[in-house]
């Protein structure tokens, strides 16, 4: 009987053993987590568990008896150190001590882990990343009020825990070396109005500057300032936990590279979500996409590459994100220097209206504010790579389908 082995019990993991269960699987499925929590969701630990508004079971992808009810071995706290080509097998270490576990297939879900800030006091307790559920729960804990929070990046998660701790009323400044939020994610004009809804709820903004040093009550930036702080949370990206991959000597670049199919360069190894660089036919180059919808869709289609079905997996990249009273959904990879145009159906200024990035009059992104129903549109102008008369695409009179 075949095994299949899958390496990050993540949402990407389970959704890929889930599908091979629905696709027919009948051999062995092993799905290993180093974190003694079943398989989940990280979007709540940002948005609606850090709130407080969900319930912690609410993250889990399934419901523990889901795993023996479909004959899935999950092994949580079990730790994948290291992969054998040579052999097939992969070395596990766990709390029953280690094991050597020959596979079949072997799907690679390690995903990714916070960046590190690196400055005078950052080993401090009173230091907070997010990215794991017990991560969460200690903001959770910190954040209460009159907490003085400073955040250490403006990119999403920096921004989505600052709308969190100020739902604490806790007071919070955001260091950004950059000279706007967002600006890596979404350009300066986007991430301009971000900025502008977070002063609107008292939040403030120090561009330009970094952390230098943390000290019990207070921060000093690299421009000298002294913020006071009794916790500093650092939001300054992830990078793919690949050090397993590359030790096996697989290609390694960013991530994990695959083709289309999610096939990496060892035979019968597969990788998917965050630890993923993939080459993207409708992007013709490869991309690494850390949001939840890459690892939702991402899983499956490496389960179904892993039987032997034709895979292009080229969706358009998509996320969302809640802060206060906005919501937002985002199609495509607004980088800087991926567009020359930003046109915008509504005003920005209200906080109700869709952005479209283009490059050669082409969408290549678009971003629904405070509008809903449209996404599938968007991505279908996206997956056109059509020119597109401005004067239609920014009239609110024209439905998106007829362009």
């Amino acid at each position: 009987m075949p095994t299949f082995v899958i390496a990050g019990a993540s949402l990407a993991g389970a959704k890929a053993a889930e599908t091979l269960r629905d696709e027919g699987f009948d051999g062995e499925i092993v799905l290993v987590g180093s974190e003694h929590e079943l398989p989940y969701e990280r979007p709540p630990l940002s948005k609606g568990y850090l709130l407080g508004n969900d319930s912690r079971d609410s993250a889990f992808v399934h419901p523990a008896e889901w795993y023996a009810e479909n004959n899935v071995d999950l092994r949580s706290g079990v730790t994948l150190t290291a992969i054998d080509r040579d052999q097939a097998a992969v070395n596990l270490s766990g709390p029953a001590g280690t094991e050597l576990l020959h596979y079949d297939k072997l799907l690679l879900t390690t995903g990714a882990s916070p960046r590190r800030l690196d400055f005078a006091g950052s080993d401090r307790d009173e230091v907070l990343y997010l990215r794991t559920i017990s991560d969460s729960d200690r903001l959770r804990r910190a954040f209460q009020p009159g907490t003085r929070v400073v955040v250490a990046g403006a990119g999403w998660i920096g921004l989505e825990t600052t709308a969190a701790a100020r739902a604490a009323d806790c007071p919070v400044t955001v260091l950004e070396p950059q000279s706007t939020a967002l600006y890596a994610q979404v350009g300066p004009e986007l991430g301009g109005v971000f900025a502008d809804l977070h002063r609107a709820h008292g939040v403030e903004f120090r561009f330009g500057e970094h952390a230098v040093e943390f000290r019990p009550g207070m921060v000093i930036t690299s421009a000298g300032a002294e913020v006071p702080a009794d916790v500093v949370v650092v939001g300054i990206g992830a990078a793919p936990n690949d050090e397993l991959a590359a030790r096996a000597g697989l290609e390694v670049s960013n991530g994990v590279l695959t083709d289309e199919a999610l096939r990496t360069s060892g035979e019968n190894i597969f990788a998917a979500g965050d630890v993923a660089n993939s080459f993207h036919p409708l992007l013709g180059r490869r991309v690494r996409v850390e949001h939840w919808a890459n690892a939702l869709n991402g899983g499956p289609a490496a389960a179904k590459s892993m039987l032997g079905q034709p895979v292009v997996y080229d969706p358009v990249p998509y996320f969302f994100s809640d802060q206060y009273d906005l919501g937002m959904e985002c199609a495509g990879l607004p980088f800087p220097g991926t567009y020359d145009q930003i046109l915008y159906r509504g005003d920005p200024a209200t906080l109700e209206f869709i952005a479209f990035w283009l490059s050669s009059g082409a969408v290549v992104a678009g971003m629904n504010v405070n509008v809903w129903d449209v996404s599938d549109d968007i991505q279908s102008l996206i997956r056109s790579r059509r020119p597109i008369d401005p004067s239609r695409l920014t009239n609110p009179d024209i439905p998106l389908p007829d362009l």
